[in-house]
């Protein structure tokens, strides 16, 4: 398990674990195979055991209907976390994954939360939640079942998965179900202090409610690449082991976040939890649909925050931006001309690597901290031409550069 921002992921002893960069820890409740079902009840805490045969199921009944339930955000200022579980907690749903590698007929199982995105069965989750893995290696698990909270387990198809934003889409079939859709709020004009709810599975109990507020907007998360989530939502409603890919509600009941890791050094609760926010999340989602996978703009540095008395202390000419540390070899940026550090040098006990460009702006987008580049690309795509305004020994200079696809890569120099 990683030392530092633990995913909400806990594996039993004899289950295989999972490498993560060292980060924080992915939350969703890994168990491992012995006698019993993989229930609700039989996965109620870490490290608990369950079991699940891998006999196909059987198909559903000819007369089954659907049941769709489409709700929309309320129109009202007052935070009712009673009357926000009523409306969303149906659509929260319970992830079964079951892993491969056990004796026949039995595997190792994980569990986390989930959430229903449309009446024709789509359910967004984590994607550390339905994949084992990490960096180029990381692969969907054999299967996945989604319990529902009216009592409901059917299978579900992995249609894809954003290992760089952590999301996953997963459809079931409608037949015979209920669905009750969340809306997808927006997380672009988030308010620290706004009150909001998480619905999950923490340890294997479905359907728990968390409130809290928003502790800070802007943070950035690891992935299950290497390269960092930008604009993490962290708040201070308890999440646990099992919260995995459950939604994070604000006061209107739009879905703002999906919950996706903890603070370091902690086994959860602490007050210290991070969702993915939901802009990202719609991204993800967007494309997972249309093609069953997502492709990122790609630059091709590592760099540093520049601030004031950073600036003064290196003569770098301006006081904010993105200080370019190190150029990967053979990438966009270094195949258009923009240089890393050369030298090696100490200020207020942090490293450097002096003698780069700074990267104060792309193309409108003000660039005042190295986070602000991995989340103005976001919304670029591969292939795309941009303007950089780069500062060079003191010089303001314009760069253009054609940027590439991120590759699967957990390697700090090919940041971001």
């Amino acid at each position: 398990m990683s030392p530092h921002r633990p995913l909400l992921a806990v594996r039993a002893p004899a289950a295989r674990a999972r490498t993560r960069p060292p980060a924080r820890a992915l939350l969703a409740a890994t168990l491992a195979a012995a006698a019993g079902g993989l229930g609700a009840g039989a996965l109620a805490g870490c490290g608990s055991s369950s079991s699940k045969t891998s006999s196909a199921p059987s198909a559903a009944p000819p007369s089954q209907t659907t049941r769709v339930e489409a709700i929309s955000p309320v129109r009202t200022g007052r935070f009712d976390p009673a009357a926000i579980y009523r409306r969303e907690a149906p659509g929260v749903v319970t992830i079964l994954s079951v892993l491969g590698g056990g004796p026949p007929g039995r595997r190792q199982g994980a569990e986390g939360s989930g959430f229903v995105i449309s009446g024709s069965g789509e359910v967004a989750t984590n994607a550390h939640v339905v994949t084992d893995g990490t960096g180029p290696s990381i692969h969907p698990v054999p299967e996945v079942y989604v319990q529902f909270q009216d009592g409901n387990e059917v299978p579900a198809h992995i249609v894809g998965f954003d290992a760089d934003s952590d999301v996953a889409l997963l459809r079931v079939s409608p037949a015979g179900l209920t669905l009750r859709s969340l809306p997808l709020g927006s997380s672009a004009s988030l308010v620290v202090g706004s009150p909001v709810a998480a619905i999950g599975s923490p340890f294997g109990e479905a359907g728990s409610l968390s409130v809290g507020a928003i502790s800070a907007t802007g943070r950035a998360i690891d992935s299950l690449t290497g390269f960092q989530i930008e604009g993490a939502i962290q708040t201070d409603a308890a999440i646990n082991h099992g919260n995995s890919g459950g939604p994070l509600i604000d006061a209107r009941g739009a879905v703002v976040g999906i919950n996706s890791e903890i603070a370091p050094s902690s086994s959860g609760g602490q007050g210290v939890g991070f969702a993915v926010p939901v802009d990202v999340v719609r991204r993800s989602l967007d494309q997972l649909r249309r093609t069953g996978g997502v492709k990122y703009a790609y630059l091709g540095i590592s760099s540093a925050t520049v601030y004031p008395q950073l600036a003064r202390r290196f003569g770098i000419g301006v006081a904010h931006g993105a200080w370019i540390q190190r150029t990967v070899s053979g990438g966009p940026a270094q195949a258009a001309g923009l240089q890393g550090g050369s030298s090696s040098s100490e200020f207020q006990a942090e490293k450097y690597r002096t003698g780069g460009d700074v990267v104060s702006r792309l193309d409108s987008h003000p660039i005042d901290k190295a986070d602000d580049l991995g989340q103005v690309l976001e919304s670029y795509s591969p292939g795309q031409q941009i303007t950089l305004e780069v500062w060079r020994g003191g010089q303001r200079r314009t760069v253009k550069v054609k940027l590439g696809e991120r590759p699967r890569d957990t390697s700090p120099s090919s940041l971001p």
